[in-house]
């Protein structure tokens, strides 16, 4: 059985660091300008860097050039292809047929991957991909799992088929939606998508004898999130996953923390490795449990399971974790129990903290006895994130390694 790969989104060069750390097999990211994640901090010398680094450690980087493009956009998309193809990318994500023709002639050394945005959804779709040269097909997420079964079975043996399993589902159809460009004038076919869908909206219905009294439709005093779906999660679904072959397991999430992407990276990392250790005593609670902690909206399987499953709308709204919050991550061990840390929310003496340890599911849990100025080294009761890169010291009760995040229970 060929091994599942676990791909992480990377929306700068330590989020990439931060996922490998915690299991990633492989990461993707944005090119400036030309992915549909254009306000990701990726740039050019920064994936120059993720890539060399990936490849220091035996990982692998996939870059996107996933835009729906003018015509006019076309020299900079060949300028863009051949300096991927220089820095050996090892895959570059389009959904664009005529980017794919640029990407064959000025990237003939990487592999194509065709985009989600591309709608395929069906094995005749991924076999005509594959004679215009793809390497890997990242399947619509309108699929349930018998259909991805049926593509599975019926594709070219070294075609590469590749899921989403974990993260915000978009409202259009594999992405393809033109809300935010009617709204905000922003483009999310071009990577400004501003997530229009997550807005709340007032809402009336109109009775048609009676034209003119508008009744509102509310959810809340805020109005309705009539648009917002819940969030993907296939945790409990690893070992249909794993079995029916799937090449590839995709976590979204380019724009979200360091935070999120060490838990979930962490959860499905520990899922997967202990599925194919002992099968038979699978249990995803464990799992879910940590990933509860990031999420900010309801989780659902989405069309998985069921394709008239009617479960995966969210209308509360909600985009916090009232449990949970990033609590910082560690720079450095300082000797006598003390760890420098990098904040990113308030902390004070007596806080609950979770050690997220790569490779070990359930945290590493203490409490907050003391806490020093990393300037000074004077004793403080509480820290506040109020510049860019605040710094605190404190004692952490476990061996820690750079980058390690810590978060933080309210």
């Amino acid at each position: 059985m060929k091994k599942l790969e676990l791909l992480a989104p990377a929306g700068s060069f330590e989020k990439a660091r931060i996922a490998f750390m915690y299991g990633a097999d492989a990461v993707y990211c944005g090119t400036p300008k030309l992915s549909l994640r254009s306000r990701s901090e990726v740039d050019d010398n920064d994936l120059a860097k993720t890539i060399e680094y990936a490849h220091s450690i035996g990982k692998k980087v996939f870059a996107a050039i996933n835009i729906y493009a003018w015509d006019e956009t076309y020299d900079e998309i060949k300028t863009q292809a051949q300096e991927l193809d220089r820095l050996r990318v090892d895959g570059i994500i389009v959904s664009d047929g005529g980017v794919v023709d640029v990407i064959k002639q000025y990237a003939p050394n990487c592999e194509i991957h065709i985009s989600t945005q591309a709608n395929t959804v069906s094995y005749h779709t991924c076999n005509f991909w594959y004679r215009n040269g793809a390497k890997r097909i990242i399947l619509g997420r309108e699929l349930n799992k018998e259909q991805i079964k049926e593509i599975i079975k019926n594709k070219p043996e070294d075609l590469d088929i590749e899921i989403f399993g974990h993260g915000a589902l978009c409202f259009g159809y594999s992405g393809r939606c033109f809300l935010s460009e009617f709204l905000a004038g922003r483009s999310g076919n071009l990577g400004d998508c501003a997530q229009s869908c997550r807005w709340a909206y007032n809402v009336y219905v109109e009775e048609t004898n009676n034209p003119g009294n508008l009744m509102p439709v509310e959810t809340d005093e805020k109005g309705t999130y009539i648009f917002s779906s819940k969030d993907l999660c296939l945790i409990n679904e690893i070992p249909e996953i794993i079995d029916m072959g799937v090449s590839s397991l995709k976590i979204e999430g380019r724009l979200k923390t360091e935070y999120y992407v060490a838990t979930v990276v962490n959860a499905y990392r520990n899922a997967i490795d202990d599925y194919l250790k002992n099968p038979e005593n699978y249990n995803s609670e464990r799992y879910l449990k940590e990933l509860e902690k990031t999420k900010t909206r309801g989780l659902t399987t989405f069309y998985f399971n069921d394709r008239n499953n009617k479960d995966f709308q969210d209308y509360s709204g909600r985009q916090y974790n009232q449990d949970y919050e990033f609590g910082g991550k560690v720079l450095s061990e300082l000797g006598n129990g003390k760890t420098l840390i990098e904040i990113r929310n308030k902390l004070s003496v007596g806080d609950t903290l979770e050690l997220i340890v790569p490779g070990q599911v359930e945290p590493i849990i203490f409490s907050i006895n003391k806490l020093w100025n990393d300037e000074t080294g004077a004793e403080i009761e509480t820290v506040n994130p109020g510049k860019t890169e605040q710094k605190v010291i404190l004692e952490i009760p476990h061996k820690v390694e750079n980058g390690w995040i810590l978060r933080r229970k309210k």
